[in-house]
């Protein structure tokens, strides 16, 4: 099992990031698993902490991520969830953890490097693959 999971949903060209208020780095919406949870009740137990007006459709698991990142040596063990369908307004629910929440490009601003990885794959930019 993953020992995190993150959202990953996107509409009219925009994802939808949180800005982690300790660094100013954006990611993908998720958090760490507690022990005897699953990685789709982990991811929905954290969108209800950090974003509690947003409503979730149904959760596809696109991929577990399992890697060292090369920059900082931190080992990557994210379960990464996709989501067709949300609703509801961006009202940030924990104010210690998370700042800020939008729909952006994916490009352009500081990432984490899990949310990198995600953007990357998910997301190349044009003419890669």
């Amino acid at each position: 099992m993953a020992k995190s999971s993150k959202l990953v949903v996107a509409k009219k060209g925009r994802v939808l990031m949180v800005r982690r208020r300790r660094d100013g780095l954006w990611m993908f919406p998720g958090g760490r698993r507690r022990a005897g949870e699953s990685e789709r009740s982990c991811l929905r137990r954290e969108i209800k902490e950090e974003l509690p007006k947003l409503k979730l459709g149904p959760l596809k698991l696109w991929k577990e991520v399992k890697a060292k990142n090369r920059l900082s040596g931190r080992r990557m063990s994210d379960a990464i969830f996709l989501a067709k369908k949300v609703s509801g307004d961006l009202k940030v629910g924990d104010k210690k953890e998370i700042d800020r929440a939008v729909w952006r490009k994916p490009r352009g601003v500081r990432l984490t490097p899990t949310s990198r990885y995600i953007r990357d794959k998910l997301f190349p930019r044009r003419g890669r693959r």
